[in-house]
């Protein structure tokens, strides 16, 4: 058997979702008529898992494993590293601060944008998300240490 890129995907989204059903053990499922927390990411997960076995099963239609290029590992290494620091700062700089400074420093760093292009975009978005959520949806919001 030829190991291709669907098989690998799919493996992966199988893996990802079996993970992250074990850590989601604790949130109560409910019932159909009264919907607990935990329904809703259990079932997305079943879903990834489920879409994950179709790729793993039609996977014989992509390319070998053996022809992935490699070129664009060093851009996803930084966007993984971007996404690892924003999510270690999320609860210590609260939401509006740590998307701005992630957004700020993907545009800058990653896809080398202007630095007042970068600003602007950064904190129009990160105050459209934030009054979106925390404000109008009634989200809770990790607030920072200036109380937003």
């Amino acid at each position: 058997m030829i190991l291709r890129r669907d098989h690998v995907a799919g493996g992966i989204f199988v893996a990802a979702g079996l993970a992250a059903y074990a850590l989601s053990g604790d949130l109560p499922f409910g019932t159909i008529a009264m919907p607990g927390a935990g329904m809703l990411p259990k079932l997305t997960i079943a879903l990834m898992i489920l879409f994950g076995l179709i790729l793993v099963a039609r996977a014989c239609g992509s390319p070998p494993w053996s022809e992935v290029a490699w070129a664009d590992l060093p851009h996803a290494v930084r966007v993984i590293v971007a996404t690892s620091v924003g999510i270690a700062l999320y609860e210590r700089l609260g939401f509006f601060f740590t998307m701005t400074l992630l957004l700020f420093g993907l545009l800058l760093v990653v896809e080398k944008q202007a630095v007042a292009r970068a600003a602007l975009f950064s904190v129009g978005v990160s105050a459209f998300a934030y009054v979106l959520f925390g404000t109008l949806l009634k989200s809770t919001l990790p607030q920072g240490p200036f109380g937003f």
